[in-house]
Parts: structure tokens; C-alpha cells; sequence
């Protein structure tokens, strides 16, 4: 098929072709199948680790047809699988695998056992162009999610979104807007926020279970990624791997020579392209807490390090957030640790136990993740009344949520703008090295002005939102 093909002539060509089993047989209709003309037609920008395997686990919905991939890299290995079994480093992906993987899966599906029609794209904006799709699926490093975010929207497309949602703060504010002026369905990539014990959690709070929560601490092991050994940016230029375009890998963050310090990915270490374990993981593990004690802005943000370097995130961090009462919910204060570093051990805790999870501190008692301290306590109170309901699944939310049903639990409006900000609230408080004052509702620091222009940065030329 031609890149230039639109999404009419694709589903009025599958539609043809159908009989001669060139699409899956769930994409023709009939009883209890998914008309061409229904489906969710989707695209893939970045198609790194976990890239590919969203793709994937979109595949699977009958209602959804992936049409195009699109990343800066044809194809390759060293990317990191988040299913562990397949080794963490040793996992192929790119827009050729992906590709691959994804016509493989339709193929199943017909009686000739072949399928093909996936297009590929190195660069977004000539996919944006040229494809009339209705959704895309964005899993890019930190650097980019905005720009490519911001253009999908623009065109009314819905989005998924990896975590964090966006680089820099003011990214994040301008993305959460834009999807709210744009009414379509959005999801970050924050799974575990679909989990039975996020529901747990924010029922157990509910019910009293630990009465007023005053306090909450968070915590991630080191990281997942490997350290650079060397101080500062590597010295060596070697040649960027064929198939790789570099210039649009690195989009609107600084440019700087090509080196595999930066991608496919262990561009986490770099401030520039990455968010740390704060950016990373912080989505992940503060979504539920945000639900279930109803958070939004915080009133200030402080954070310290291990050695800070202007390049390099550092080894280890700890955060601290203040939020104002909600209603009748008290004021909060959590604290953020990652590195390895940990929060002191909770006096009710037995002690061949250690720190598994979010604890959440009440005057009433304990909650570690979805489980009250101590275990006697647990099993003495039992479960909750269950009131919230269940999720059918991460992607699933989106995907209702693309035709037409309810908001997805970790959209952009509603949950995961105010989460991502807080975040990055809290490099910026790391970078500006004293405690700031956040004026959420008007956007601005107000006890250091400087410490403003630590919002946002400078595109390269070329590069706007």
C-alpha cells in the first residue's frame, strides 16, 4: 500500500479484499465482530520495549485495527522488555520489528496465515499527515511525549501517552489543556492505576480504615537502568547505527552528538531526554494516591540528592510535598525516595517485614499498599465495603473511552496532568536546590523568581508545541 493511502480507501480496500482473506476475520463484521467501519483505526509513534508491547496489547481488541508504526529507528536489539523473561536487554523492537510483530498477530487470524498493510514511518509528522487515523499510541522518551502529544491533538486524534506525560511542567499544563479543549479520549501510561489494589487502597482509606491520613511515603528501588561510567558526557562520537535517524531522535532537546550512552534506552540517566526515577516511576506510584486522598496542586515542593551534575540525574532523591486540606480531609505531606534511599522503617511494623509499598499514614493507623499495619490488624478488619468500580483493563479504559464511553481512569484532564506536574515539580525543586512555593491554579513559583524559568526550556530551532 502506498503511504499516501487514506484511511477511507484502507477500510473500503479491506473491505474488498476481505473475502479473499487479506484482513483478519474478526475486521469483516458479521455477528459479533467489529464492522471495518467501527473500528478504532491506530497508530504507533516510538516503538521501543515498551512501545511494541502496547502495540500489541491494542492489537488484541476487536475493536481496534492498527493501520502504521512510526519511530526514528528501523530496528534493532538492546531494548529493554519490561516482560522480564525475555531478558532485559536483549529484545529487538523499532519500526520494522513492530511492524513485524503486529502483522504476525493479524495473520493468525486467517486462513492463508499471512497478513500484510502495517505501514512504517520514521518521522510523526509525515505519519499525521499523510495517515487519517483515529487514535495514536505515543511511547517515545520523556523528551518528545510533548511535541508529539500536542500535534495529535491538535488534529483530534486520541491519545495514549507513556508516562510521564511530558518533560517539563509548563509541557504538562499546555497537554492537559489541549486535550481538554480537544474532547477526545485520553490515557497515560500508568497501569497499575487500573489494579485491584489501587481500588483497595483508596476503599480502605475511605471506610476510615486508618482514620485521617496526614502523611504519606513513597519509595522505588534503585534504578532499573544501567549507570554511566564515566563523569559527565561521554567524549567518543562514534557513528550513528544505520537505520537510526539521530537528528529526529533527539527532536527538541539540545543537539549533541550520536553515542549508545543516550538510546535506545538508557537516555533516562540524561536530563536532558529523561525524568529519573522521580519522572519514570512517580506517575505510577503517586497516581493512587492522588485518588484516593483527592490531590491535586501542591503548596510547595522540596527536594536533595545525592551529588547533583548538570548532565547525569542523580544516583538517589528525596522529595517533599505539602498539599492543603480537601473538604474534610486534612493537609498532606508525602515524601518521595528513589536510589535505594528508604523511609524509616513504621514503628507498627513487625520486624521481619520491610517496606514493600506505599505507606500511608493515619491517626487512626497504617496502610502500606493495599494492607493495613500490622498483619493482625489486616486480618482482624477484613476487606472494605467494596464501593469503586472495577477497571476492564489499561488499555481497555482507552479504548471504551475512544468510542464514546466514559473518561479513562488516568486521563490527561482529570488525572494524569495534575500527577505528571507534580513530578516534575519536584526536578525542578532539585534543580533550583531550596524549597518552592507552587501557586498551581496560576501557574508560578512564588518565592523564587528564577526558579520560573526552571518550568520550561528552549526548543531547538524548529521544534515548537
Amino acid at each position: 500500500m502506498s503511504d499516501s493511502v487514506s484511511r477511507r480507501q484502507f477500510l473500503q480496500s479491506a473491505a474488498v479484499l476481505g473475502a479473499c482473506a487479506v484482513v483478519p476475520r474478526r475486521a469483516l463484521g458479521g455477528e459479533g465482530q467489529v464492522a471495518p467501519s467501527d473500528k478504532i483505526t491506530l497508530a504507533g509513534i516510538g516503538t521501543g520495549g515498551q512501545g511494541i508491547q502496547n502495540m500489541m496489547a491494542l492489537a488484541q481488541f476487536p475493536e481496534v485495527q492498527v493501520v502504521a508504526v512510526c519511530d526514528v529507528n528501523r530496528g534493532g536489539g538492546g531494548y529493554l522488555s519490561w516482560n522480564w523473561g525475555q531478558g532485559r536487554e536483549l529484545r529487538e523492537a523499532g519500526r520494522e520489528p513492530t511492524r513485524a510483530a503486529v502483522e504476525e498477530y493479524y495473520a493468525k487470524e486467517r486462513p492463508s496465515g499471512t497478513f500484510k498493510g502495517i505501514r512504517t514511518y520514521s518521522d510523526y509528522r509525515e505519519l499525521l499527515a499523510k495517515e487519517d487515523v483515529d487514535a495514536v499510541m505515543i511511547a517515545t522518551p520523556d523528551h518528545s511525549h510533548a511535541v508529539i502529544t500536542m500535534a495529535a491533538l491538535k488534529q483530534k486524534k486520541h491519545v495514549y501517552c507513556e508516562k510521564p506525560l511530558a518533560y517539563t511542567v509548563n509541557e504538562t499544563r499546555q497537554v492537559a489543556e489541549a486535550a481538554r479543549r480537544a474532547g477526545v479520549a485520553t490515557q497515560l501510561g500508568n497501569q497499575g492505576q487500573a489494579s485491584e489494589e489501587a481500588r483497595l487502597t483508596c476503599e480502605f482509606i475511605a471506610d476510615g480504615a486508618i482514620g485521617n491520613v496526614h502523611e504519606v511515603q513513597v519509595w522505588s528501588p534503585a534504578r532499573f537502568w544501567p549507570w554511566p561510567a564515566w563523569e559527565g558526557r561521554p567524549k567518543e562520537t562514534p557513528p550513528v547505527p544505520e537505520g537510526l535517524d539521530w537528528d529526529l531522535w533527539l527532536g527538541p532537546a539540545p543537539a549533541r552528538p550520536y553515542h549508545p550512552a543516550y538510546c535506545p534506552w538508557t537516555w533516562r540517566n540524561w536530563w536532558d531526554f529523561g525524568t529519573g526515577l522521580l519522572g519514570d516511576l512517580g506517575c505510577h506510584k503517586m497516581s493512587t494516591i492522588f485518588k484516593a486522598l483527592k490531590l491535586t496542586h501542591p503548596t510547595s515542593v522540596e527536594a536533595c540528592s545525592t551529588r547533583v551534575d548538570s548532565d547525569i540525574y542523580p544516583l538517589g532523591v528525596i522529595a517533599y510535598f505539602e498539599f492543603p486540606a480537601r473538604g474534610d480531609m486534612p493537609p498532606v505531606k508525602l515524601t518521595w525516595y528513589d536510589g535505594g534511599l528508604k523511609p524509616p522503617v513504621p514503628k507498627d511494623l513487625e520486624p521481619e517485614r520491610g517496606i514493600s509499598d506505599v505507606m500511608y499514614f493515619g491517626d487512626k493507623g497504617t496502610l502500606m499498599g493495599h494492607r493495613l499495619v500490622p498483619e493482625t490488624k489486616m486480618q482482624a478488619y477484613g476487606r472494605p465495603p467494596k464501593k469503586l468500580e472495577r477497571s476492564p483493563g489499561h488499555h481497555k479504559e482507552w479504548v471504551d473511552a475512544c468510542r464514546g464511553g466514559k473518561p479513562a481512569g488516568a486521563n490527561f484532564v482529570d488525572h494524569a496532568g495534575v500527577l505528571t506536574e507534580t513530578c516534575m515539580l519536584g526536578n525542578v525543586a532539585l534543580r533550583a536546590g531550596k524549597k518552592l512555593m507552587w501557586d498551581g491554579p496560576n501557574f508560578k513559583i512564588t518565592n523564587d523568581e528564577a526558579a520560573n524559568k526552571l518550568l520550561h526550556r528552549e526548543y531547538r530551532d524548529g521544534w515548537s508545541l
